[in-house]
């Protein structure tokens, strides 16, 4: 659950609602950085959401991992791909921190893929791929919601 006393919320859903929503959805985390030229960048990546903190993992040799090192200051939003639209989107700092037995990526693969009997699994777990990790801690999240006003396109 998230620190209430080091993260500030705004929106429509309370600290509660909005760790509910990020531990159960499970779409990747849009993420957004400055390059060290100081250029715009965004990316997808998949993510777990424990203890207040999103946690992700990608390639050693990734572009993101020179940018983050360049600077922490990130950007990012979690929301619904299809309508009724909801979400959080926020700024925070990340971190970075090797991931050498591959624990986060194996976390994430089983937490989108179901599991690493796959062959994209087999791919990212391959043991010549360094793998990091990538730790985001929110200092603003904001939540919305759309379902009440677009309750047509509500399948559920």
């Amino acid at each position: 659950m998230v620190q209430q006393s080091t993260v500030e919320f705004a929106g429509v859903w309370s600290p509660e609602e909005v760790d509910r929503f990020l531990t159960e959805t499970t779409v990747p985390i849009r993420l957004a950085c400055r390059t060290p030229r100081d250029d715009l960048w965004m990316l997808s990546l998949w993510y777990e959401y424990e203890d207040g903190e999103f946690r992700c993992a990608t390639g050693a040799d990734a572009d993101i991992v020179e940018f983050l090192q360049s600077t922490a200051d990130v950007a990012f939003e979690v929301s619904t791909n299809e309508a009724p639209y909801r979400g959080v989107r926020g700024r925070g700092t990340a971190s970075l921190g090797p991931d050498h037995d591959k624990t986060q990526l194996k976390t994430l693969l089983d937490r989108y893929l179901g599991g690493t009997d796959s062959t994209l699994a087999e791919s990212l777990l391959a043991p010549d791929r360094e793998e990091v990790k990538i730790r985001i801690t929110p200092e603003k999240l904001y939540s919305w919601d759309f379902s009440q006003r677009m309750s047509e396109f509500d399948d559920a």
